[in-house]
């Protein structure tokens, strides 16, 4: 069956940045899904890298993950061999999260990965469009300056 038109939703800036950012997430997602990634497993070695070693709650605030979600994430990685928690110097209740050498090198391949997946979202642009289209979206995603 083919698609009624809705006009007036998909002339919407709102409906056409949700399908880039839908078309967006699956390349990229099949990219990790190479590398034997989710999406989340990517975000959370990627913020590790970022502010290792880290707190699992500093780092569940950080990448904005329900601590229960995180937990269910760090148990993969840390069973994968990709993250290390260990008691955090500063506060021996709490749990510093690391990378593993192994860990290091896999989220070396899925930002390759993840780069080349958004090289081809934006394909269709030239590189000063991809540029403008850059700086556009930090504007209205309430980022910029983060």
């Amino acid at each position: 069956m083919a698609e009624a038109p809705l006009p007036a939703i998909r002339s919407l800036p709102s409906w056409l940045l949700g399908r880039a950012a839908a078309r967006g997430r699956t390349l990229v997602a099949e990219a990790l899904a190479v590398e034997g990634m989710k999406m989340w497993h990517h975000v959370v070695l990627s913020a590790v890298r970022d502010l290792a070693p880290v707190a699992q709650a500093d780092l569940g605030r950080a990448v904005r993950l329900d601590p229960k979600d995180l937990v269910g994430v760090l148990n993969d990685l840390q069973s994968a061999g990709l993250v290390l928690r260990e008691p955090d110097p500063g506060d021996r209740r709490k749990n510093a999260v690391s990378l593993t050498a192994e860990g290091t090198r896999l989220l070396a391949r899925c930002e390759k990965a993840a780069r080349h997946a958004n090289d081809e979202l934006l394909a269709p642009l030239s590189p000063d469009e991809r540029a403008q289209f850059m700086g556009l979206l930090i504007r209205i995603s309430g980022t910029e300056g983060r």
